[in-house]
């Protein structure tokens, strides 16, 4: 995991700005379940009453209210309204710093108006305007002062016996007098209106605020994410284009491109879970048990059963499955690997009639990774029962407790419905996490296996020091000097004490038995490989000594297997570099004695190539590589094997064309056929790695036994003594 947060560490602009992003997102989902709970509580059940302080209160009931407080609670009251209109109104002209202590002044007042006007107090019920009355009446009288005290006395008396959850019931209690008030007035209607829009107002500009922070979270952990991918992708793909045959071998062709493709996407996906849910998941779980902490409610002990219950879940699913996820993508591998070997040897299997036998491998390594992705489904099927069962019985005991709550006076309906949602917003938070811990190991597996190709150093590359060429001028002169080569792994050298010079303007052929190390000993030219021991020498400079681009474009290079890309055949032709010209490329093909079958195509050289150039024939490919290799006009010609399917007319007019363009270019050939190096200038015979034979044919067929048998067994005696084509 260190590996995919260390990918995310790259774009931390991108994460801080999602992460701010996720904060306000949390704050606005934790916002809206207080609204409507104040829906419900305040603006349903209380009219939209949220204060005890009335906004607009007639003047009898401002002079009832002011006999039942204390003489200073009065003063502040008669100053926090206005004159009476023409309407005996008077409206509340109060700063907000004065509000706190007008409620409180005005609560008990209240309290005790309600209880007179709805019967509470033990008489019966005459209204709130006979309790105006009544108690205007009482302060009109020439006891006034005295009775007053007295009350005030007994009130607070009465109050102070009062617990907390009492008190707050009698809070309710008035703020339903300034309801009684307002109905009074008229107004009530309007009060209770005005309040649910203005809280469902605000609930809407949440919601859009909260659905914007999603769509930005969404669009640059989409677009970090992408970014990721791609960049992943290119490294892999520079990586593994810098490899040497021997790194390539080692992860083998199927494992890099399934870690190209497969496993990058996986961490791809992973990065937008991580920065769209585990980084909101937190938030939102932490903001949920603050809200609920807050409230103070006695129901928080089933939110922390409901907790334990998920974590103990979620530890026995990823006990289980976790490495059933790790063992995965080692599957995924096989699976692409025998797909990959049945597809490119489709025609021999057809040929020997196996498709039986490639039908049930498959189908074994095929149901191999199907059993795999059962269990791991399974385990994920049967979480989502146990995960509904918590939450349903979160649900339900919130919902039992809260209603005995509601029954003794300490909820409100609108504090139950934010509980409940707080706690699901809880409950939800864990089970995203469940699901994340879930896919996390097998995108951890994923990104070890991709960093385990980007940490991979390749054997082959530039010298720190390279040697200085800037005014040398190349002849193409290459020297091999005590060469040893071993492959890597390798028990034995596959070249053993090569030395030889391949002079520019002539051609130096190297010819042996199948096996013997003429292709290993050509690819040590380009540094394929490096040797093992001893130097390869390009005009007198260690090959080893020049950057791989410099030593490269100087040779024109036809693998033993000739390799076309998709395109056209002029594509292929310019592929050396963008410096070759339509002129260069015709030549070029003239030489490669393809020119007939170029043209003879509709298209010509504009003649599309299909990918592994598959509509081609054999001998076609061979000139077309040879072609290409001549297009660069090299220093050195390296031709590996690569007359092996042309036809011997064609061979003899090509080599022919080939000698008469090279100039003073050097040319080494290796070949299967005598006839390909009969007129070599240097003919190198290999055994085992070493060569046993080196001169001209005339030479080799008096001195080198091995070579004399290789002749024989291809040309009759009379072609053997021929001296000419």
């Amino acid at each position: 995991m260190g590996k995919i947060f260390r990918l995310l560490g790259r774009h931390w602009k991108a994460c801080l700005a999602i992460f701010a992003l996720l904060l306000l997102q949390a704050w606005c989902d934790l916002s809206l379940p207080g609204y409507t709970s104040d829906i419900v509580d305040v603006g349903i059940q209380m009219g939209g009453i949220e204060s005890t302080l009335p906004q607009t209160v007639r003047q009898d009931t401002l002079t009832a209210l002011e006999w039942l407080m204390p003489e200073e609670d009065a003063r502040l009251a008669e100053a926090a309204y206005t004159p009476a209109d023409g309407q005996g109104l008077r409206t509340l002209a109060a700063d907000k710093a004065d509000r706190a202590a007008l409620e409180e002044a005005f609560t008990t007042p209240d309290m005790v108006l309600y209880a007179m006007a709805t019967g509470q107090s033990g008489t019966d019920a005459p209204g709130l305007d006979g309790a105006v009355a009544m108690i205007n009446a009482l302060g009109s009288g020439g006891q006034e002062e005295t009775l007053r005290a007295g009350i005030q006395q007994q009130m607070a008396g009465v109050l102070g016996q009062m617990d907390q959850s009492t008190l707050d019931t009698m809070s309710s209690q008035a703020m339903l007098l300034v309801r009684l008030e307002y109905e009074a007035q008229g107004i009530a209607g309007q009060v209770q209106m005005h309040y649910l829009l203005f809280k469902g107002a605000q609930m809407l500009g949440l919601t859009l605020l909260l659905a914007a922070c999603a769509v930005a979270v969404g669009f640059l952990a989409s677009r970090t994410s992408a970014g990721i991918g791609r960049d992943l992708r290119q490294s892999v793909f520079k990586k593994v284009v810098s490899f040497s045959t021997a790194e390539t071998d080692r992860f083998s062709t199927a494992s890099l491109i399934t870690r190209s493709t497969n496993d990058i996407q996986q961490i791809q996906m992973v990065c937008v879970i991580l920065l769209r849910m585990v980084f909101y998941a937190p938030i939102l779980g932490i903001g949920g048990v603050v809200r609920v902490a807050q409230t103070g409610s006695s129901l928080s002990w089933i939110i922390a059963l409901a907790v334990a219950a998920l974590l103990s879940v979620m530890g026995v699913l990823i006990a289980i499955a976790m490495p059933k996820f790790k063992v995965m993508q080692k599957k995924v591998d096989r699976l692409n690997l025998v797909s990959r070997e049945i597809l490119t040897g489709i025609m021999p299997i057809r040929a020997f009639s196996r498709e039986k036998f490639e039908e049930d491998r498959f189908d074994g390594v095929n149901k191999d990774l199907m059993q795999t992705q059962l269990f791991t489904n399974r385990a994920m099927a049967g979480m989502m029962p146990f995960m509904t069962v918590i939450m349903n019985g979160t649900t339900l005991l919130i919902v039992w407790f809260g209603a005995r709550a509601m029954d003794l006076g300490t909820m409100q309906v609108g504090g139950i419905i934010a509980f409940i949602t707080y706690t699901m917003q809880i409950v939800m938070s864990f089970l995203m996490l469940t699901m994340v811990a879930i896919m996390l190991p097998r995108a951890g597996v994923a990104a070890d296996r991709v960093f385990e190709v980007l940490e991979t150093e390749p054997t082959i590359h530039d010298p720190a020091a390279p040697a200085d060429t800037k005014n040398h001028v190349w002849t193409g002169r290459v020297e091999f000097d005590h060469v040893n080569f071993r492959y890597p792994g390798g028990d034995t050298d596959a070249l053993e004490d090569i030395t030889f010079t391949a002079e520019p303007g002539q051609t130096t052929a190297i010819i042996g038995a199948t096996g013997c190390g003429k292709s290993t000993l050509l690819n040590l030219i380009p540094r394929f490989f490096d040797v093992t021991a001893g130097h390869v020498r390009l005009d007198g400079i260690d090959v080893r000594d020049l950057p791989q681009a410099e030593l490269r474009a100087l040779l024109g290079y036809v693998p033993q297997k000739g390799v076309l890309f998709s395109g056209t055949i002029d594509s292929n032709l310019k592929f050396g570099g963008p410096d070759i010209t339509d002129e260069t490329a015709r030549k070029a093909a003239a030489i490669a004695q393809a020119t007939d079958f170029i043209e003879a195509k509709p298209e010509g050289y504009e003649s599309p190539i299909a990918q592994g150039g598959t509509n081609v024939s054999g001998g076609q490919k061979q000139r077309l590589s040879i072609a290409r290799a001549i297009a660069r006009n090299p220093k050195i010609y390296l031709f590996d094997d690569s007359f092996s399917a042309l036809d011997f007319k064609t061979d003899v007019a090509l080599r022919r064309a080939l000698k008469k363009e090279t100039g003073d270019a050097t040319v080494i050939i290796v070949a299967q056929r005598i006839s390909t190096v009969l007129h070599a200038n240097q003919i190198l015979v290999l055994e085992e790695g070493r060569i046993v034979g080196k001169g001209t044919h005339a030479q080799l067929m008096q001195s080198c036994p091995t070579y004399q048998e290789i002749a024989r067994s291809q040309l009759s005696q009379k072609e053997l003594g021929l001296g000419g084509e």
